[in-house]
């Protein structure tokens, strides 16, 4: 079974020099054709590619995975199935100090947001903290992006 391991923090940081910025950045649109509490699917355009991914219910910071590469063709009719508003956002992907993050920059009802992962082995890794990092978000289920959908950031 696919495994995902995932810690989240807001960035303190969002300034057009913060150095995250820099890092390459790709447009992702994403929704979902599931969002029950105990499972979600979703699919996603990032660039060129597409995925069709189910995640499980999560456990501290851990959750089961499964994530499938479809034609974008697919995804863009599967798009216009999901319920609810899309979550549009550019994500930045940067190593740091030996750890990959990912950076999404949210738009549209989510604009002003800015969210780091860090995909770990195991919950209890130790990972160098990028400065620009803020309050982490793991456990707050208001950051979640299928709850961004429908509970944009803009209306909190």
């Amino acid at each position: 079974m696919a495994i995902e391991i995932e810690r989240k923090f807001l960035v303190a940081d969002t300034s057009t020099q913060a150095t995250w910025r820099a890092a390459p950045g790709a447009h992702y649109r994403q929704g979902y054709l599931n969002r029950d509490k105990t499972r979600t699917v979703r699919v996603r355009i990032a660039g060129d590619a597409a995925f069709l991914t189910i995640k499980g219910i999560s456990v501290g910071a851990t959750r089961a995975e499964f994530e499938y590469a479809i034609p974008v063709v697919d995804a863009q009719a599967l798009l216009a199935m999901c319920d609810g508003p899309l979550i549009e956002k550019t994500r930045h992907v940067l190593v740091h100090q030996g750890t990959t993050w990912e950076v999404d920059d949210f738009a549209g009802d989510n604009m002003g947001l800015v969210v780091a992962e860090v995909e770990l082995h195991s919950e209890a890794q130790a990972f160098e903290q990028p400065d620009w990092l803020g309050d982490e978000v793991t456990q707050d289920a208001r950051y979640f992006n299928s709850n961004l959908a429908n509970h944009p950031f803009a209306r909190w």
